[in-house]
């Protein structure tokens, strides 16, 4: 992730953990990213799944009614846009192969 891109925090690229907060196979999935900053934000970001006619529905949701309340007092939110939202599946897919290939060794 390039918080720099954002432009919101000077951080430049930096590395981040994917916490899996809900998994319902084939029904929603939900998870937050923290990294070093204290304390984590703790903001969700999920994908419910339906079927429909040809494929799936998928909605994207961002929630961040669990913050910490330290982030509530500094934050207008949300404060992350779309673009950057969408390219929170790529941190999540990063997570799984990674975490995959170790339970494969």
């Amino acid at each position: 992730m390039d918080r720099d891109a954002l432009g919101d925090l000077p951080l430049g690229k930096y590395d981040v953990e994917v916490v899996i907060t809900k998994l319902i196979p084939d029904d929603e999935i939900a998870w937050t990213v923290e990294g070093r900053i204290r304390p984590h934000v703790h903001h969700i970001y999920g994908y419910r799944l339906e079927p429909a006619e040809g494929g799936t529905l998928v909605t994207s949701y961002y929630d961040w009614s669990e913050i910490d309340e330290e982030w509530k007092e500094r934050l207008v939110f949300p404060v992350v846009p779309e673009s950057a939202l969408k390219a929170t599946l790529g941190i999540l897919e990063r997570t799984v192969r990674r975490r995959t290939a170790a339970r494969t060794r």
